[in-house]
Order: C-alpha cells, then sequence, then structure tokens
C-alpha cells in the first residue's frame, strides 16, 4: 500500500502531466504519465486515460476511445485496490483514511462512461448512471457555497467564481459515498488563493479530494441532463432525475479551487456556456453567464495562457458577445507557428472555429482556406468540411472551385467504412436535390453548383450574433433572389418591378423559399424587427408544407419562434420597468404570455424533431436548454406552472 508521502508524491508528479497537458505540451504530458504508470500509480494511469479520451474526443475519433478506456479500467482496479487497503490505515489529512482513492475511483467510472457514451454506446450512459449511488442525497450538505441561496438562482454571488467568498464547510453524511467524511462539520479551508496548481493551502492530497467531490457529482449531473431524449425517458423510469442547475452550482465549487479537478471543472462549465450562448438562442440572465464565463477564461487563460483550449474558449465568449473581429484576432494568434504544436486535435478546434467566424463575418475567401485547413488537421468528417469551403464559394458566386470540391465528395464519402454520420446524410440528400433542380432547369449535369443560390453552409445558424453591417449586407444579398420576398419589414420592402416573363428564377422550390424566410427572419431578430422576423418565420413554415427534403425546417422554425417569443417579452417587461407600457398590462402577465407561447411553440419544434429530420439531434439539444432557460425564468419570477 502506498504511504502518505508516496500517494501524495504520486499525485504531485501527475500534476505536473497535467500542467504539460493544460499548456500544450501533450507529448511531454504523455511521457510523465508513462514513467510514472509503470510504477502502478492510479494517478498516472488516469492522466494517460485523459490524454487518450481528449485526443478521441476533440478530433471526433471514437475509434480512438479503446486506448482511453484501457487506461481508465487499469487505473479503476488500481484505486479500487488502494481504497481498500487504506480502511486500516492512518489518515494522513482531515478526512477519513483512504478518502483520495475514492475520489479517483468515482474520476474512473465516470470517465469510463464517457468514453462509452461517446463511442454511442449505451453501456456508457447506464455505467453514468452508477455513479448516482455514490451521491444519493445531493450537494448541498457537503461541497456548496457558504451562502445559502437556493441552487434554482443564477445570481452571481450563489455560485459565483469569485472565489475569495467561498468556504468549504463539509458536514457529516449519514449514507452513501460521503458516509465516510465522518467529524468534519465545522471544518472550514481559508479562502482558496489563486497560487499554482501544484501548492494548494493545505496539501495536494486535501485538495485533490475537495475539488474532486465537487467534480463527479456535477460532471455525472450535467452528463445526465444532457442526455438523448429516448435516454432521458429510460432514465425517468429508472427513477433518476437531474438538476442542470445543482450541476452546474457543483462545478463551479471545483473550478474555484486549484487542484487539477478544477481545471476540467472549468473546462467543462467554458464547452457547456459556449454551446448555451451560440445555441439556446435565449438565456434567463445572460449576463450572469457571460460573467460566469469570462471569470473561468480569464482564470484558467492566467495559468495556462498558450493552451489551445482556453484560447479557444476566450474566442467563443468574444463571438458571443459581438467582438467577432476580436475573436478572429485571438484565434489566428493562437494558431502561429511559435506556440507548443504537440496538440493537433486541440487546434483543430482553433482552425474551425476560426473558419465559422470568418464565415459568419462574410470572409469567404478565408473561412474556405481554413474549413481545408481542418482537413489536415484530423480525421473526422472530411466531406463536411469539403462541403462547408464549397458552401463558402456559393456565396461568392464562384461557382468553378465550389463545384470542384462539390465533385470530390462523393469519393471521400466512399471511402468510409463506417456509418455515415448525420451531417454526411444531409450532405447527400442536398447534392441530390440540387443535381436535379439544375437537370430540370437544362444545366450541365457537370455543373450543378450554378444552381446553388443559397449556400448549404447556411444551414448552420451563425446569424444569431451577426453584428448590424453583416446582417444588413446579409439581408440585401437573400432579398436580391427571385422570386422576391413580398414582406414589409423594417430592411425590406417588396419591389416595384414584376419579373419578365420565362425567366428562370433564382429560388423555384418550396425547400429554398422556407430556408431563405428562415435566414431573412434570424437576421431580422438579431437586428431587433421582431415583428419583421415573426412575419418571415411563419411564411418559412407556409413553405415548409411542401418542402422535399429540407426535413430540418420546420422544427427550426419553430424553435427559433419560441425565441422570439421569449425576447419579445424581455423587450416588452423591459419598457414597461422604465416606465414606458407598450399596453395595459403588468409585467408578469407580458411574461406569463410570453412564456406561454414559447412553451407551446417549443413543444410544436420538438413534435417535428424526430428520427427521420435531417440533424435532429443537434436540434434536440438546442430545445432541451431553451426549455431549462424558459423553466429558469418562471423560477426567477416566481410562476410555478404554466
Amino acid at each position: 500500500m502506498a504511504s502518505a508521502d508516496d500517494t501524495e508524491e504520486m499525485l504531485r508528479l501527475a500534476t505536473q502531466g497535467f500542467d504539460l497537458l493544460f499548456a500544450n505540451d501533450l507529448e511531454a504530458a504523455v511521457n510523465v504519465f508513462v514513467a510514472e504508470s509503470q510504477e502502478n500509480s492510479p494517478f498516472h494511469l488516469v492522466g494517460l486515460g485523459v490524454c487518450a479520451f481528449l485526443k478521441a474526443a476533440l478530433g471526433m475519433e471514437p475509434e480512438l476511445m479503446e486506448d482511453a478506456t484501457k487506461c481508465l479500467i487499469l487505473a479503476e482496479q488500481g484505486a479500487r485496490k488502494h481504497m481498500k487497503l487504506a480502511k486500516s490505515s492512518t489518515s494522513s489529512h482531515r478526512f477519513q483514511p483512504g478518502l483520495e482513492w475514492d475520489v479517483l475511483h468515482t474520476d474512473t467510472i465516470i470517465l469510463l462512461g464517457l468514453t462509452h457514451a461517446l463511442s454511442e454506446s449505451y453501456k456508457g450512459y447506464l455505467q453514468c448512471l452508477l455513479f448516482k449511488t455514490l451521491y444519493p442525497n445531493g450537494l448541498d450538505a457537503y461541497a456548496t457555497p457558504s451562502q445559502s441561496t437556493p441552487a434554482v438562482s443564477r445570481k452571481p454571488s450563489e455560485a459565483s467564481l469569485q472565489y475569495s467568498k467561498m468556504n468549504t464547510d463539509i458536514p457529516v453524511r449519514t449514507s452513501g459515498f460521503f458516509t465516510r467524511w465522518m467529524g468534519l462539520g465545522a471544518l472550514t479551508t481559508p479562502t482558496p488563493v489563486l497560487g499554482t496548481i501544484t501548492n494548494p493551502a493545505h496539501g495536494p492530497v486535501e485538495e485533490f479530494i475537495l475539488s474532486g467531490a465537487a467534480f463527479g457529482y456535477g460532471l455525472f449531473n450535467l452528463v445526465l441532463s444532457l442526455l438523448p431524449a429516448k435516454m432521458r425517458n429510460v432514465i425517468g423510469f429508472l427513477g433518476y432525475s437531474h438538476d442542470r442547475q445543482l450541476a452546474l452550482k457543483a462545478l463551479a465549487v471545483s473550478a474555484a479551487r486549484t487542484d487539477v479537478h478544477a481545471v476540467f471543472s472549468g473546462l467543462v462549465l467554458m464547452t457547456y456556456y459556449g454551446v448555451l450562448l451560440l445555441a439556446s438562442g435565449y438565456q434567463a440572465d445572460e449576463k450572469h453567464i457571460i460573467d460566469q464565463y469570462w471569470g473561468i477564461v480569464r482564470r484558467v487563460s492566467q495559468r495556462y495562457p498558450k493552451g489551445s483550449l482556453w484560447i479557444l474558449n476566450k474566442a467563443k465568449i468574444q463571438r458571443v458577445t459581438g467582438d467577432s473581429e476580436g475573436a478572429i484576432v485571438t484565434l489566428q494568434e493562437g494558431l502561429q507557428d511559435d506556440r507548443q504544436k504537440s496538440f493537433p486535435q486541440a487546434d483543430a478546434l482553433l482552425a474551425f472555429e476560426l473558419a465559422w467566424v470568418l464565415f459568419q463575418r462574410r470572409r469567404y475567401e478565408e473561412s474556405a482556406r481554413k474549413f481545408m485547413d481542418v482537413t489536415k488537421m484530423n480525421s473526422w468528417s472530411h466531406a463536411t468540411y469539403h462541403f462547408l469551403a464549397a458552401g463558402c464559394y456559393i456565396s461568392m458566386r464562384q461557382s468553378d472551385k465550389a463545384q470542384r470540391l462539390l465533385d470530390a465528395l462523393s469519393e471521400i464519402m466512399d471511402k468510409r467504412r463506417s456509418r455515415n454520420m448525420p451531417t454526411e446524410v444531409f450532405i447527400k440528400k442536398k447534392l441530390a436535390f440540387y443535381k436535379k433542380k439544375h437537370a430540370r432547369r437544362g444545366g450541365d449535369p457537370k455543373r450543378f453548383a450554378e444552381s446553388m443560390k443559397i449556400s448549404p453552409a447556411e444551414a448552420w445558424n451563425t446569424h444569431a450574433h451577426a453584428d448590424k453591417e453583416t446582417a444588413l449586407a446579409h439581408i440585401e444579398e437573400l432579398r436580391a433572389l427571385t422570386p422576391p420576398v413580398d414582406i414589409q419589414t423594417e430592411y425590406m420592402t417588396p419591389p416595384s418591378s414584376t419579373l419578365q416573363l420565362g425567366s428562370l428564377l433564382d429560388l423555384d422550390t418550396p425547400d429554398e423559399l422556407a430556408v431563405r424566410s428562415l435566414i431573412l427572419g434570424i437576421l431580422h431578430r438579431t437586428l431587433g424587427d421582431y415583428a419583421g422576423a415573426r412575419k418571415l418565420l411563419h411564411d418559412a413554415l407556409k413553405h415548409y408544407q411542401n418542402v422535399d427534403v429540407n426535413s430540418w425546417v420546420g422544427g427550426v422554425s419553430h424553435f427559433e419562434l419560441a425565441v422570439l417569443d421569449m425576447k419579445e417579452g424581455e423587450r416588452r417587461s423591459a419598457a414597461m420597468s422604465e416606465g414606458n407600457p407598450a399596453e395595459d398590462e403588468t409585467v408578469l402577465e407580458v411574461w406569463k404570455r410570453a412564456i406561454k407561447s414559447g412553451k407551446d411553440t417549443l413543444a410544436h419544434a420538438h413534435a417535428l424533431c424526430t428520427r427521420e429530420t435531417d440533424l435532429s439531434s443537434r436540434l434536440d439539444g438546442r430545445i432541451v436548454m431553451l426549455r431549462e432557460e424558459i423553466d429558469m425564468k418562471m423560477k426567477q419570477l416566481g410562476i410555478s406552472d404554466m
């Protein structure tokens, strides 16, 4: 059995490896973990597993998960062995003997669950559920901030990363994993301070325990809350429930500390907040989320300024807060040649994000080149990267360049041995659609890109955070396509001239008309013309009734209408609070009407999000997030049910 000094030394050396990993030096990190794992250190085996896990997850290569699984299984076995041996030992810290091995053991369980889940194995989801048995009584009693604010509140003080306000009171548990934390109810530690990850206030083992408990509980609950709808129904039937706000609170508790778990908790929170801000459309307290996000980014970036994952998240928050040019600079600096380059999977994410921000800014040539650069950085769907780059050239009306990229798609997809991913299924349908359109119009079959008038890359929404100049340019481009849009808005007027008889229309199918109205609706909402946005989104739904292949348009249009409902409620309530009532009703009545409409519209979106709908899992995730935000707003307003 490892002595207390041996355990602390193993943890110290493993932390050095994680420091290298977080600083973007994957090769050096692996070398540290390999050297010590040969001494049967479970901490280092976890490190090797995490390295393999990140390579697979960030590179979107699930086949690499096998390496992660092997290392994590060995780590789990080692941690379990130390747990048993520690029962008869004397503790070197304030907690029960061997509690550090309990924490490491639970780390391996949930990481193993995630490896299976990312490999699309339901065994992984079930393994994650087993983790619940380790925390049967929730989090509030043992690892919360000192404030007693209810977990559902999103006030910054409740789960703030202002770690100077936090302590770590841990009462006695009476059952489950924390029964071993006996006699600790009165213990407190000094306020955590930002130092080095290897120099916590009460030693590395104790910090590992405190941060690890909150991390494990938070990550488990967050994963549970984000499971696919089918799995959520199954776990509900089995009696499992989740509390996403409590999960975020637990992760914030962990992120405020200084050990390895703190960095991973920060990464989980950054990833979640980034997706929430980009995909949910509406947040009940956007300012708090942005403050939290910035706080984590600044804290971890100070420690690892060259780490790709932290650079990526800095750029994401710049993008969602309206500083897309700043995001471009951040990403370009992050990809400079003088940086550590041994973590290509993370760098590929920087390049992919840069391509999207450039696309959002209508810098299409640069965006196309960057999408193609990503093909050299990872082996995920090269067909998707080619398709997106082709979409950039469609936007530039350079059909020759687009055609060359589209022509390569069949061969690229045929080379894949595994089943096609959802994006590739979507691509095949779009190619068949445009080939059919081009043939109907009598065009050369080898030049079907000429019939693509709306970039196929527009299916991925980059319009909700567009700046005014970009949004106006995009509206002008779309409204110029024939037939004209016969809808009056703040930014569009129907044309006075009529089309010449016999002329070919740019958009001659309900599919294309629906997509155009959907994009225009989102752009109008972004610019604040809510009335115009509503007209256009309903127009998209009108055309959706007759679409051929764009099965996703109906659900997405309803989703965007639900976002619009909530944003309209926010605007009207703000105006009334400022003494400018728009109607003869109270603020609460305004919100009740907006929430009811939003929830009803979101139910329509969910009904159209079926297995047959293209990219349905993405829409399903957005629906779940928006529904949670609406529920959060109801709690803030004291509305119990609608």
